[in-house]
């Protein structure tokens, strides 16, 4: 691997990798084709959900890449529409990528009001039964994760939310924080004027792309990153985020947004 990720520790022996390959609206040969790519560049870690529907190209190009299952770190989540179905869910999820378990499932979003602790333990079932090594939530507020943490003794190792500089929250962080719960970002680049001078300032102080001074922002405040794209270049780009650090004052111009 060119990058020596670095990684978040999320249990006992579970740990998860700060970039990972993002494939939301990536399906047929073109999730195929990127998923191998990105494994070949060296990304570990690769994100996907059910809703997705790219589980079957997924599992296909993690058998054919080569890679060791035991060396890729593998999401999947649960549509909140499976409420009541997380077994079958999981065990679909498996059945399509080609394993006998992911390494996180995640809640993709909150199911309808007062179904959510119910899906949370059978999330806890599904690893204790091994289908899963850790589980966590995905556009959770700091009071539904709380709700979860009450009623069953277990709070979600990870939370998987939308964050930019147009749309981050220095509180909601630091309530994860407290509640040591790792923060996932998605979405990175919406909404954010890749043009705009100050962010152009930055990305020309070290010789970068705009793009990289955002994602190198999240992985300053701890926040997992997973970029997608189908170009080679760009997925080569994405991890070189770790070859250089923002200073203070630049993180500051980017938190004042």
């Amino acid at each position: 691997m060119a990058h020596e990720i670095p990684t978040a520790e999320l249990g006992p022996g579970v740990q998860l990798p700060t970039i990972g390959f993002g494939t939301w609206q990536i399906t047929g040969s073109s999730a195929y084709e990127s998923t191998r790519t990105a494994l070949d560049v060296g990304y570990r870690h690769i994100d996907t959900a059910t809703m997705y529907g790219n589980e079957d190209e997924i599992g296909r190009a993690l058998r054919d890449s080569g890679v060791d299952r035991s060396d890729i770190f593998i999401t999947t989540k649960l549509p909140p529409s499976q409420a009541g179905r997380e077994r079958q869910t999981i065990e679909a999820s498996l059945k399509a990528l080609g394993v006998d378990h992911v390494d996180l499932w995640l809640i993709h979003w909150p199911p309808a009001r007062g179904r959510s602790v119910p899906v949370w333990e059978a999330f806890l079932k599904a690893r204790e039964a091994g289908l899963t090594r850790s589980v966590g939530v995905s556009n959770y507020d700091a009071a539904l994760i709380d709700e979860l943490t009450k009623e069953t003794g277990e709070t979600p190792a990870v939370n998987q939310v939308a964050w930019s500089p147009a749309q981050h929250d220095a509180q909601f962080l630091a309530d994860m924080r407290d509640r040591r719960v790792v923060v996932e970002g998605y979405s990175s680049l919406k909404n954010t004027p890749l043009d705009d001078p100050r962010l152009v300032a930055i990305a020309e102080a070290h010789g970068v792309t705009v793009p990289q001074v955002v994602l190198r922002w999240q992985l300053h405040h701890d926040i997992v990153i997973i970029p997608k794209s189908t170009r080679r270049e760009r997925m080569a780009e994405n991890l070189s985020v770790l070859d250089f650090s923002l200073t203070a004052a630049e993180l500051e111009t980017v938190n004042a947004w």
